[in-house]
């Protein structure tokens, strides 16, 4: 599977499920339970190496601006999310986290920003498949800090600064 067909199946899914991350989970286990094991361990580590790659200062501050406070675990289900709303976002945030702010058009707290379930897809449709649990990808885990400039995230006035198109939409004063 290459990075192409990676994408096609993350925006299929999430059209699908017209943007719902759980529905789009469910529809990720059963696209990629269509495919053979190694396809499926493919897909994992594209998911894996775009998940380690969000692991920014800058974006775990866009997500406790857009989330309204996040701690560690809740950082790792926004990335996983981020992968859901597909490459162009991804990209954005990645490549500007301050972009998010355009990139997301609308954004439902309800339902936005918590994709653990869309992380744990490529898991799921490989236990089914093969009744075993998904081996090591051979990818390392970011290690320590996230990378780029350390952020205090409970400082309003370091968000303001930093993300100050995330914190005109989302912030609070």
């Amino acid at each position: 599977m290459d990075e192409t067909e990676f994408w096609e199946i993350i925006d299929a899914t999430r059209e699908a499920a017209e943007g719902d991350p759980e529905d789009q989970a469910d529809l990720l286990v059963e696209r990629l339970t269509r495919l053979d094991p190694d396809s499926v361990l493919d897909y994992a580590r594209h998911f894996e190496a775009r998940y380690n790659r969000a692991y920014l200062w800058d974006l775990w501050g866009a997500a406790a601006l857009i989330l309204d406070g996040t701690g560690e675990e809740a950082f790792d289900s926004f990335r996983c999310w981020l992968i859901g709303q597909g490459r162009e976002v991804f990209e954005g945030a990645v490549h500007e986290p301050d972009a998010l702010a355009e990139l997301l058009l609308d954004f439902d707290l309800e339902i936005d920003g918590d994709g653990e379930e869309i992380g744990f897809a490529a898991d799921e449709a490989y236990e089914q498949l093969t009744g075993a649990e998904t081996p090591d990808l051979g990818i390392p885990m970011p290690g320590g800090e996230p990378l780029g400039t350390p952020l205090d995230l409970s400082d309003d006035d370091a968000l303001a600064a930093r993300l100050p198109r995330l914190w005109q939409r989302f912030g609070t004063s």
